[in-house]
């Protein structure tokens, strides 16, 4: 029982993610496809300059 409230202390004590860092991956991750997919249009646009 000790070490079960010993825990419990230790998981109140720590500091709590905010808003920000929860979500920021969930934001981060379309951003990161949508370059992605940019990249890779841009890359298409100038081999088709270049063979045509």
């Amino acid at each position: 029982m000790e070490h079960a409230l010993d825990e419990l202390a230790r998981i109140l004590k720590a500091p709590q993610t905010g808003l920000r860092d929860r979500y920021g991956a969930i934001v981060l991750r379309p951003a990161e496809n949508l370059a992605t997919g940019l990249a890779i249009g841009v890359g298409f646009a100038i081999v088709h300059l270049v063979a045509g």
